[in-house]
């Protein structure tokens, strides 16, 4: 959805990250519940937990692109940077939110007594603008026969031309 009248054009610059040798786009989709799977991520809490998480993500250099907090699990969908994978992120976003929250709010610290407020695992998916069976056609369609460095526009070459290139280095090469 594009925003204040913005173009096409602006969107696709935002749409990517730039370093000093790169140009990424990686977006991924993290899910993780509650230990135990209680409904305690309501009102005060769970806007606590909005918060908190906006607060960590703007410390990593993280994009939050949409999120959901639930009553016993979050959806959020980020833009996030080359040097952190995907375990790194989910590290950060659930030790981080935990500790904070439950320092925060004495009635979970009764509730979860041994400091662990999330679930131990996560759901990842990545996300990106091209789709799987793209990716798989253009693996499947490299050749990797010797002739395979071609310029595009270039006629085929016949077997054995007679053809001959003299380069500027006095060198003769037989096409």
């Amino acid at each position: 959805m594009i925003k204040n009248n913005q173009t096409n054009t602006s969107m696709s610059q935002e749409r990517y990250r730039k370093g000093a040798h790169t140009v990424t786009e990686l977006k991924y989709h993290f899910v993780w519940k509650t230990k135990y799977g209680f409904d305690v991520l309501r009102g005060e809490v769970g806007t606590r937990l909005r918060e908190i998480i906006r607060i960590i993500c703007s410390e990593l250099k993280i994009n939050i692109i949409n999120g959901n907090v639930r009553s016993n699990h979050v959806h959020i969908l980020i833009s996030a940077p080359t040097h952190f994978s995907p375990a790194k992120i989910a590290q950060m976003l659930k030790g981080r939110s935990s500790h904070r929250l439950l320092m925060e709010f004495s009635q979970l610290r009764k509730r979860y007594w041994g400091n662990h407020f999330w679930a131990r695992g996560y759901f990842c998916s990545t996300v990106g603008a091209v789709t799987e069976e793209h990716v798989a056609a253009y693996v499947s369609g490299q050749d990797d026969s010797p002739d395979t460095f071609k310029v595009w526009d270039e006629p085929p070459l016949e077997q054995d031309s007679g053809v001959t290139l003299q380069s500027d280095s006095s060198e003769t090469k037989r096409l």
